[in-house]
């Protein structure tokens, strides 16, 4: 029955189909995509792939230019007295100054210091006290009945005054500047032979009679009492005055023969830096031990760990590239041989092979060569290793085959129609060996196995080390390092993340 119905067909149900004979092939709508540029979709498709990448251009950007544009450009292991005077400075920011970032802290003093700190503004017109929180209270815990002040203090100013030995040519200068700038630097000498205790007699910041214990003492209004040196003008004075002079004042102790005069002064911190480099001190990242600019330091120490890291990287894309080459277009006992060679350099501990770099190649070659050399002794394996697989997966393949039977050489087979398959697992390794560079080599400068500081050099290892005994008391002297480096990790690790996903030949072409 079924079959009568295939064949009972009345012919006019059929009829001829018309061939069209011009045929032509439908044309694609969207354009064909290479390889990189598939890549580079799948990668913008990322979102935290691409934060990261723009974080690593900010941080590129802030280590070029900020050790060019700052203008606290010194890194230098300090002989100028102005940088010991300046150590410990906290951040400092006109723009932010309302939320805490103003360069002062909370301190508690006892009396003795709470008045030589209003002594200097009493003095200076600028006070290092900023606010009194509670004053004039004794430690209910403690048993020498010492009294206490609790006080937001200007790290800036608190430093008051120092001496300072000149040459007359260097105090005449410095009074040429007051005249100009309106601004004192130099303050009247003060009398110190009526002084009991040793320590007032080198504290510059003491110009008030003071008890046998170093309290001041103050008259019947409460002021204090100036010992000022009154023994006349010997021709050298100061044309500024502290409030209340009567021009009677000494203001240099002139030493040493006719033939070569030095002039020991008092002059005030604050000043006087403004005078040497012509800017008012203010640190955005606060200043090191040595009064060294954290922010410019800093960017030099992230200027030289990515350089060294994209240089590691380059030199150990080019060894491992052609030794992972060599090993898996040839395989067999050269591949084995080869792989052994990998195996025992991999078990030799990298912090083992830098330590005993720098202990006797760095005097020959200097730090930077002999680190150098320890991170590309071991550091091309895993890119061999890489390149090496790709090579057996790739060197089997029809095209491959179809080359060699057309006469191909094994170079023309290895560089130019297998390696480009490999191109993008060496941009991804080379990614992703960037961040591990920069933590082996903060980690080196960390524990002290490698010391970069230099005048033109800086490691944020050594900046963290240095800082960590100061946790408690000046936190931001290793909150900034920590902060940049950890930034600097998460997101070379995001951008290498992102471009092996980019790069990976399995998602090519698919959507998110």
């Amino acid at each position: 029955m079924k079959q009568r119905e295939y064949t009972d067909i009345p012919k006019e149900k059929f009829e001829f189909y018309k061939r069209d004979d011009s045929i032509h092939d439908k044309e694609f709508d969207t354009k064909p995509i290479g390889y990189f540029r598939d890549a580079m979709g799948r990668f913008c498709r990322n979102k935290s792939s691409v934060v990261a990448a723009i974080i690593i251009f900010m941080v590129v950007l802030f280590a070029i230019f900020v050790p060019i544009f700052c203008e606290n450009n010194y890194t230098a292991v300090p002989t100028d007295p102005m940088y010991l005077q300046y150590g410990k400075m906290l951040p400092k920011s006109t723009l932010f100054g309302w939320a805490g970032w103003d360069g002062c802290s909370k301190e508690t003093v006892n009396k003795n210091d709470y008045y030589s700190r209003v002594a200097i503004g009493v003095e200076t017109g600028m006070s290092p006290i900023v606010k009194v929180y509670r004053e004039d209270y004794e430690d209910p815990t403690s048993t020498t009945k010492t009294t206490y002040f609790d006080i937001k203090t200007d790290s800036y100013l608190k430093n008051g005054m120092i001496y300072l030995t000149l040459t007359e040519a260097e105090y005449q200068a410095i009074q040429d500047w007051q005249d100009a700038n309106g601004i004192q630097v130099i303050y009247p000498a003060v009398n110190t032979s009526s002084f009991m205790l040793e320590s007032l007699k080198s504290n510059a910041n003491v110009w008030y009679e003071c008890t046998q214990k170093g309290a001041p003492k103050l008259d019947k209004d409460g002021n204090f009492v100036p010992m000022y040196k009154t023994t006349g003008n010997d021709g050298h004075y100061d044309s500024l005055r502290v409030p209340g002079d009567d021009g009677s004042y000494k203001y240099a102790v002139a030493t040493g023969s006719s033939s070569a005069i030095s002039y020991k002064v008092r002059v005030f911190t604050y000043t006087y830096f403004q005078f040497r480099y012509g800017f008012e001190p203010k640190f955005l990242f606060g200043t090191n031990n040595y009064g060294q600019d954290i922010l410019t330091r800093l960017a030099r120490a992230a200027r030289f760990s990515i350089l060294l890291a994209l240089g590691v990287s380059a030199i150990n894309m080019l060894i491992g590239a052609i030794y992972g080459a060599i090993e898996g277009y040839y395989g067999g006992a050269i591949d084995l041989i080869m792989e052994r060679i990998s195996d025992i350099l991999n078990y030799v501990p990298f912090i083992v092979v830098s330590t005993l770099f720098q202990l006797h190649l760095s005097k020959k070659v200097g730090v930077v060569t002999a680190l150098l050399f320890a991170f590309v002794l071991t550091g091309w394996l895993g890119m061999a290793s890489r390149v090496r697989m790709q090579f057996y997966r790739y060197k089997n393949q029809e095209y491959i085959l179809a080359a060699r039977t057309l006469g191909a050489s094994d170079a023309r087979l290895m560089f130019r129609h297998i390696f480009p398959n490999a191109l993008g697992t060496l941009i991804t390794s080379c990614a992703l060996m960037i961040p591990s560079v920069v933590y082996s080599e903060s980690n080196l400068s960390y524990l002290g196995i490698i010391n970069l500081d230099s005048a033109t050099l800086s490691s944020i290892g050594s900046m963290l080390s240095a800082g960590q005994p100061m946790l408690a008391s000046y936190p931001h002297m290793i909150l900034f390092p920590a902060l940049l480096i950890s930034l600097m990790m998460i997101s070379f690790n995001l951008f290498g993340n992102g471009l092996r996903d980019a790069f990976n030949p399995s998602l090519r072409g698919t959507e998110d």
